[in-house]
């Protein structure tokens, strides 16, 4: 008796891990359905689609007039207005003059980046960055922008310069601009 007290455990312990052993083999639905696939003809990869190319767009409206200021001041008159497009008739671009490298850039593409001075003259030369990100030196006279600008003062901070540009009647005007120095972070 016990001797079969002493086995009862034991073959507790048996009938328990039994239970974990797998007698069955659960992976032969598995097996047989891998073996299926490898035996199926294989299948074509259809060809990438074709893109189209992308054709960018440059917007050269920047460095035209605000179309929100007025051209000139609002005259009830259509004598002194036509007095007013009159006087401005002696304003007209210099076409003849071969154009400076900065002129086939807009203002808004041109960055002030630094000034120097030379020591003889004592002369300012502005640094200005273009769109291709090349440095160029200019001074007071140096024609850049769209709109015939040339520049008529420096600083060391700023640069300023007339534009002449079409006062949509036909004429030309002047229009003052400035370029100041790029604040580095």
């Amino acid at each position: 008796m016990i001797y079969k007290l002493r086995l009862m455990p034991l073959a507790l312990i048996i009938l328990i891990l039994s239970g974990c052993v797998d007698w069955v083999d659960e992976t032969s639905d598995l097996k047989r359905f891998v073996a299926d696939a490898q035996r199926a003809p294989g299948g074509q990869i259809a060809p990438l689609p074709e893109f189209k190319p992308y054709h960018s767009f440059v917007y050269k409206g920047a460095s035209m007039r605000d179309p929100f200021k007025p051209l000139l001041p609002i005259v009830d008159d259509e004598q002194d207005n036509a007095s007013l497009g009159a006087s401005n008739s002696d304003i007209k671009p210099d076409e003849a003059r071969d154009k400076e490298y900065l002129e086939s850039f807009a203002i808004d593409q041109l960055v002030m980046v630094g000034t120097i001075t030379k020591k003889e003259g004592d002369e300012l030369w502005g640094l200005i960055k273009d769109g291709n990100s090349e440095i160029h030196r200019v001074h007071v006279g140096s024609y850049m922008g769209l709109d015939y600008g040339e520049i008529v003062e420096m600083s060391e901070r700023q640069i300023e310069l007339v534009e002449i540009v079409s006062n949509g009647r036909g004429g030309w005007m002047k229009r003052p601009r400035s370029l100041a120095l790029e604040e580095q972070e």
